[in-house]
């Protein structure tokens, strides 16, 4: 999305973008569920504000749209959603994701009930890249536990959510980590490996605190569950991870996942050859809205830029940046407050995604730092927003048995990773 000629910075360009922003945050402040708009309807309305204010012609103004709609890192961003859909859509019908939950809680005793919670949210939401998914498969069972045993319904739900959003922020496959590394340009596995040095410390120290809130727990005396599953079914998450983790081509990844899951159920008898392509092609629809979404927050994002929208930010940002230090503080700032305003971490890091970069070239800043940064501070705000959905999806299914401050207070990852991240940026050698 690059400008081709100096323009001139100003505020009025921003005012698509804000009424993206704006219209997006009114219906859903409006109608108590910011869902309640599919996101890429909202772009467009602020594509046709920018098409009604900026002053070029009307075919300027749509070559310059679709050019930023065809930008290679969206279209690259576009395709790998695509594939993460199918991947979790196969290894959904072949009941690999029943297969982790099952696997864990047969295998965790009262006393790590709360570390494990963090554990199994947080693989299941690194294999299937998405908190919101995690949520929903664990919370009915969360609050189970919490009645036939003496756990503390606050505490499971904190590890809930923060172990939904620890793996989310780690996953290959979540449309977090693809935005900020596409945003970025930096490999998927370079990304992981700067991210979980800063997120393990956050979920060690999480896991001790857990540990020690759990330790005196004992069941009743209550008829023990019994858990089913295949150790192979889990397979095909393992290959997906350990091949992102030695820096495998993100495609090739996802698709030797797709393939392996396929391969799988068919030989498992969960469905033949000809169904698989039909859940493949399932996995892509699901993917839609995000697809759209990335698409015209593109051609949105050049529209602004190629009338001043980016360079006044970066301006008024820059004005503020005095080092490496200030400028990841700058960045981490942008992107946490496009959050707030917005309840959607993935929207956010799209938006600003292309000002980071620029901040990142412009400063010398490690590329794979920034872009875990990017992708950590979005994670953190989303995760600890009250009308955040993964909160709304926590306290819905505790059917009014847990208030907001309650949650909050108890998801210790979130309350650490913060923490650490701010240390990371502070004290990170400038070199």
């Amino acid at each position: 999305m690059a400008v081709t000629s100096k323009v001139t910075p100003k505020f009025s360009a921003l005012i698509p973008l804000l009424v993206f922003v704006f219209t997006f945050l009114g219906v859903g402040v409006h109608q108590s569920d910011f869902y309640a708009l599919p996101a890429p309807m909202a772009v467009i309305v602020g594509v046709v504000v920018a098409f009604i204010m900026f002053g070029e012609s009307v075919s300027a103004k749509i070559s310059t749209f679709l050019k930023g709609c065809g930008d290679e890192k969206i279209l690259t961003m576009c395709l790998i959603y695509l594939l993460a859909g199918a991947f979790a859509a196969i290894t959904t019908k072949t009941g690999s994701v029943d297969a982790i939950v099952n696997m864990g809680l047969d295998l965790i005793a009262l006393r790590y009930i709360y570390v494990g919670i963090f554990v199994i949210a947080g693989f299941l939401s690194v294999s299937t890249g998405t908190s919101v998914g995690s949520i929903v498969a664990l919370s009915p069972i969360v609050v189970g536990f919490a009645d036939e045993s003496g756990a503390d319904l606050a505490l499971l739900c904190g590890a809930l959510l923060g172990g939904s959003m620890f793996g989310d922020n780690l996953s290959v496959i979540s449309d977090t980590t693809i935005a900020a590394t596409q945003s970025l340009g930096c490999k998927m596995g370079d990304k992981f490996r700067q991210n979980i040095k800063i997120a393990l410390p956050a979920a060690l120290l999480t896991t001790g605190i857990l540990l020690f809130q759990g330790w005196d727990l004992t069941y009743a005396e209550t008829e023990a569950a019994t858990y089913s599953y295949s150790v192979l079914k889990i397979l095909p998450y393992v290959l997906v991870i350990v091949l992102s983790i030695l820096g495998v081509n993100v495609f090739v990844t996802l698709l030797l996942g797709v393939v392996s899951a396929g391969l799988l159920g068919i030989v498992s008898g969960d469905f033949t050859l000809m169904e698989s392509s039909r859940i493949a092609y399932t996995g892509f629809t699901n993917m839609t809205e995000i697809f759209l979404l990335s698409l015209l927050t593109g051609g949105l994002a050049a529209l602004v830029e190629r009338n001043g929208g980016i360079d006044y930010i970066l301006v008024n940002i820059k004005k503020r940046i005095k080092s490496k230090k200030t400028a990841r503080l700058g960045i981490a700032t942008l992107v946490g407050t496009t959050n707030l305003a917005i309840a959607n971490n993935t929207v956010s890091i799209i938006i600003a995604g292309p000002i980071a970069k620029t901040i990142n070239d412009d400063y010398g800043l490690d590329t794979k730092g920034t872009a875990s940064i990017l992708d950590i501070f979005a994670c953190i705000s989303q995760g600890l927003l009250p009308y955040g959905a993964q909160v709304l999806m926590i306290l819905s299914f505790s059917k009014g048995r847990l208030d907001y401050p309650d949650l909050v207070l108890n998801t210790w990852y979130l309350l650490f990773l913060l923490g650490y991240t701010l240390l990371f940026i502070i004290f990170k050698p400038a070199k």
